[in-house]
């Protein structure tokens, strides 16, 4: 035992119950989620980790999720072939790899608390924004719509040049360096709400983004190496938006339908049209979502008022979604990504992306007013 307690890794064992009653203390005072952990430790955290993993040009998360079936099998077999070859003092060896797994899942489990689980009991982001969210009428479900559906027009218009064949809009420009107009936009906003300012670092390209379309995912943020990760093989009108998406994630916005909102807030700051339109398509995919949910009637009343080249890049995204839908892997990954949610404090899983609707209205009521 005492040869055991000699073993320096073991007080790493620690970060366990460090992270589970530091999440217990969030979870029962929003202050202290919020002061303490969300603007504290988060962002000391996420300074430190994203100047460090910012500095590769390609993402350190999608590199880990490669090698990790390889070194976990290599390290199982040179465990079990020592064992073999080196018969004494098994027991000891077997308790140290059992403190390995502990220590490696300590540290994980460390890192996805105060990397991401913590702040889901911030404060919303409405109470940042001085935005009141309430219940709406169908009938203000359907004026937010129809302003979105008219702006997105007006600027899809305005971007008509920037067609492909098919009458599509294609970016007219590098994905880099729409990765770079999305940093430039969180400054833009953190002008008008500091909450957003600080360091941001560029989103990172997933490589096997057609790979990580099966999953019907289009990013992920990683609480471990503190990268925003964007696949790029979607709909070009839709990277933009999701580069936002993930930079707010990383920001400390870590609910979903927040993170989407603050995506819209922040192409919408941008002096970039095409990341404008990004965002604004966006909105009106998920308001019109919600409105035809609320009275189909209203949606296509309010559906005759999107332009054509509006038409054709839904038509376009709904095109290439089909490919990898009701397919056993994007079906699995859904199913995972719901349970995530619902012990994270997302009660309703993946529906609360669609919760952004509400902040969305309470800004329309808001700019009504």
């Amino acid at each position: 035992m005492k040869r055991f307690l000699r073993l320096k890794r073991i007080w790493i064992l620690l970060l366990l119950p460090i992270a589970l009653l530091s999440l217990f203390v969030a979870s029962r005072s929003q202050e202290a989620a919020e002061h303490v952990f969300a603007r504290g430790i988060f962002v000391g955290l996420s300074w430190v980790m994203s100047h460090i993993t910012g500095l590769l040009p390609f993402s350190l998360m999608e590199l880990g999720i490669l090698a990790l079936l390889p070194l976990t099998l290599f390290f199982i077999i040179f465990f079990a072939v020592r064992l073999i070859i080196k018969k004494e003092d098994r027991p000891f060896r077997i308790a140290k790899a059992f403190l390995n797994v502990g220590c490696i899942f300590s540290v994980v489990f460390f890192l996805l608390v105060f990397g991401c689980s913590i702040n889901y009991y911030r404060y919303p982001v409405a109470a940042y924004l001085g935005l009141t969210v309430e219940p709406a009428t169908k009938e203000e479900l359907y004026e937010l719509v129809a302003g979105l559906a008219e702006e997105t027009s007006r600027v899809r218009e305005e971007l008509s040049c920037f067609e492909n064949g098919d009458g599509v809009y294609s970016l007219s420009f590098s994905k880099k360096q729409l990765g770079r107009e999305a940093v430039k936009a969180f400054s833009e906003l953190a002008e008008k709400y500091d909450i957003f300012g600080g360091y941001c670092p560029e989103p990172k390209h997933i490589y096997f983004s057609r790979t990580m379309s099966k999953t019907e995912l289009t990013g992920i943020f990683c609480p471990f190496t503190m990268e925003a990760n964007v696949n790029i093989d979607i709909p070009d009108y839709s990277i933009g938006s999701t580069m936002c998406h993930e930079l707010a994630h990383l920001k400390g916005f870590i609910r979903e339908d927040e993170a989407n909102y603050v995506a819209y807030l922040a192409c919408q700051a941008s002096t970039n049209l095409e990341l404008r339109y990004s965002g604004l398509m966006e909105a009106l995919i998920l308001s019109g979502n919600a409105l035809y949910a609320k009275d189909a009637d209203l949606y296509y009343k309010a559906r005759a008022l999107y332009s054509d080249g509006v038409s054709r890049d839904l038509a376009a995204n709904s095109l290439y979604w089909q490919e990898f839908k009701d397919k056993p892997v994007s079906n699995a990954a859904q199913k995972i990504n719901d349970a995530y949610l619902k012990a994270n404090n997302q009660e309703d899983g993946v529906q609360s992306y669609g919760r952004m609707v509400d902040l969305l209205l309470a800004q329309f009521r808001a700019e009504k007013k």
